[in-house]
């Protein structure tokens, strides 16, 4: 066997650094330049972090965070343990880097009729990890330095960093309020766009407008007339609509969920964008998908191949195996997306009365997992401090989880900054739990109601 003959190199550049006058030869030089790239920049917080880790210390009823916590269906179960148990071995490998055949298959299938196109399941659909994958694709996709993109607030809190990590521009416009009549309590419907202001939201900069209906989180399903208020605006505009739809099956009421990419002039500059998560109560197996014209998945598609790349096999073909069954009892007093919203309207009806026992006032959702409530009668619990930079809603939140034991959202972490005051006395209370879950959330709005009208 041979040796070396001398010093190692590591050894010598050692000898000659410490020779150079260098402080300390056994500690590691510390790097001095900046590390952080630019686009990183005011998009480090995070909402879910924070509130997150607050239900998880002092919560003992978790109506913050959105996912059920009831199991999925049974029939998406046995699939599950099939794929994992069966002989398919090949699931456990690569599929198809822009989607599972079987999935793509069946989506193009399911979502070619309702949107009355033949779509092709190789160009027209692309599956992603989560539908948080599939709006970061877009929006690096399609936005650019100096183009501006509109966001209806309040909007799902990833857009507006996902936009500026692209190099893009938000531009804001809420929904606006209008009471009731009759002391009615106000429904997601009463929350609605003003067109003129919309309008002059639209410019040569313009390039994308972000829809989210049913909207998180505030549960307005937007109507067909709404709808194609956007629409002609995006035609006349020459612009792109990244139309999130993930919570499309969960619609209350009656109400119809119209997808816009169905409008006259929409399909063509439209990316749909749902989620086997909110679709099949299975949030934490990160299933989406995008459907559009391939002259726009096409860069989606660059965009997958050069990050994530490939989905989980395995829970592609369950997902798959769940659509196939879905497709086959469309519309049936048996498919799970006829059971899971009337499911799903019983639970918020529950919560509603509720929160209106104890003197909070629901925002009725015509769709969602989700319900905000107007906090206004409970300052005299958590007194507002004046000039503080954090909102209201944010700190009654807080109190409200450590001081109860009850999480939930505040509504201005769906608004950006210079608006975040604009709508602080609401907080978001998701309502996708078991009967016993809602039951422990009655109880301590109940206890908390006794203890504010005991002297």
């Amino acid at each position: 066997m041979l040796r070396r003959a001398g010093p190692s190199l590591r050894h010598f550049l050692l000898e000659r650094n410490c020779g150079a006058g260098y402080s300390s030869c056994s500690s590691e030089a510390k790097m001095s330049r900046p590390v952080q790239a630019r686009r990183l920049e005011g998009v480090d917080k995070n909402i879910w972090v924070e509130f997150v880790k607050l239900a998880a210390t002092y919560s003992t009823v978790n109506l913050g965070q959105g996912f059920p916590d009831f199991p999925p269906p049974d029939f998406l179960k046995e699939e599950f343990t099939r794929a994992f148990s069966g002989e398919k071995h090949m699931l456990h490998q690569y599929t198809r880097a822009f989607g599972h055949p079987p999935l793509v298959k069946i989506l193009a299938q399911l979502f070619g009729k309702l949107l009355g196109r033949d779509l092709d399941p190789m160009t027209n659909v692309m599956v992603t990890v989560g539908a948080y994958q599939a709006l970061f694709c877009c929006f690096q996709a399609f936005v650019d330095e100096g183009d501006e993109v509109i966001i209806i607030e309040p909007f799902f809190d990833c857009y507006e960093p996902m936009v500026k990590m692209a190099g893009g521009t938000p531009v804001f416009i809420p929904l606006r309020p209008k009471a009731p009549k009759d002391g009615k309590l106000m429904s997601s419907a009463d929350w609605k766009l003003d067109p003129a202001e919309l309008a002059s939201k639209f410019s040569e900069r313009t390039k994308a407008i972000v829809l989210n209906s049913p909207n998180n989180p505030l549960g307005k399903v937007f109507s067909r007339e709404e709808l194609e208020l956007i629409a002609d605006l995006c035609v006349k505009h020459d612009a792109l609509c990244i139309s999130d739809e993930v919570y499309e099956w969960l619609v209350y009421d009656g109400k119809e969920h119209v997808r816009i990419a169905s409008l006259r002039g929409m399909w063509d500059r439209t990316v749909s964008i749902g989620s086997a998560g909110k679709t099949f109560s299975v949030t934490g197996w990160k299933v989406g998908w995008t459907v559009g014209p391939n002259r726009l998945l096409q860069h989606i598609r660059t965009v997958h191949q050069n990050s994530v790349y490939h989905c989980a096999t395995a829970a592609q073909e369950v997902v798959a195996q769940g659509f196939q069954r879905e497709f086959e009892h469309y519309g049936k007093p048996d498919s799970y997306f006829v059971q899971l919203p009337k499911e799903m309207q019983q639970k918020r009806d529950q919560l509603v009365q509720s929160l209106v026992a104890v003197g909070m006032k629901p925002i009725v959702p015509e769709g969602t997992y989700f319900l905000v409530a107007d906090i206004s009668e409970f300052k005299s619990d958590v007194p507002d401090v004046p000039n503080s930079d954090e909102p209201y809603d944010s700190r009654f939140a807080k109190w409200m989880v450590k001081n109860k034991g009850l999480a939930a959202i505040p509504l201005s972490a769906f608004y950006c900054g210079p608006h975040k005051n604009n709508y602080n006395s609401f907080i978001r209370f998701c309502f996708a739990k078991e009967e016993a879950t809602l039951k422990a959330a009655d109880d301590i709005l109940q206890k908390w109601k006794l203890e504010k009208t005991t002297p």
